[in-house]
């Protein structure tokens, strides 16, 4: 009887110490000891799709960029009412805030539209990257051809085992990603090299 009063007071300490996850773990743990499939997932980071659904559920809209910095994704959306946000999505908890939303985005109205209209958003111009590029993502940005004005999405991946990161051109109108043939800009290298 006392052994089984043991066992409650135990478990009551690690809900209130451990929360929800550790919960999780202690109940669905295997008999080896090694943590469930839900445990890992609860521990699993937000990705770049992820971050950029959990956007446009908190401010409705087109997203403009997804840039991963250290355990938290900046968003730029523009709402379907026109009004531009820049949002910040916790990478553990998938919680979405507000850094900044304004009426007008400042921008250019002719790149809006070319936005707006384009037939492939960001999550998908990140599946198909991710498909002709393994990896993870670091970041998305609506882009353009400096020479032709054709326009692009393009996202940068850091390969799984690490090393550089490369980028992958996603055409807008096919969804036919090209991946660059050059190394990644160091600018974000140097802010992204500690992330997992």
């Amino acid at each position: 009887m006392q052994r089984n009063a043991y066992i409650s007071t135990a478990a009551a300490v690690v809900l209130m110490v451990g929360g929800p996850v550790a919960a999780a773990a202690a109940t669905t743990s295997g008999a080896a000891g090694a943590p469930s499939a839900a445990t890992a997932a609860a521990r699993a980071d937000v990705d770049a799709t992820g971050a950029a659904e959990a956007a446009v559920k908190h401010h409705p809209g087109t997203v403009v960029s997804l840039d991963k910095d250290g355990a938290v994704w900046h968003v730029d959306v523009i709402g379907k009412n026109g009004k531009h946000a820049e949002l910040t999505v916790d990478t553990r908890s998938g919680k979405v805030f507000t850094e900044h939303a304004d009426g007008d985005d400042d921008g250019d109205a002719q790149e809006k539209k070319q936005l707006l209209a384009a037939k492939v958003d960001a999550q998908k111009a990140v599946k198909a990257a991710l498909a002709a590029r393994p990896g993870q993502v670091r970041s998305v940005d609506w882009d353009d051809d400096d020479n032709g004005g054709a326009r692009y999405w393009d996202v940068e991946i850091q390969p799984k085992g690490g090393g550089a990161t490369r980028h992958v051109h996603v055409d807008a109108t096919t969804g036919k990603a090209t991946v660059s043939s050059s190394d990644s800009d160091s600018d974000s290298d140097d802010d992204n090299d500690n992330d997992s």
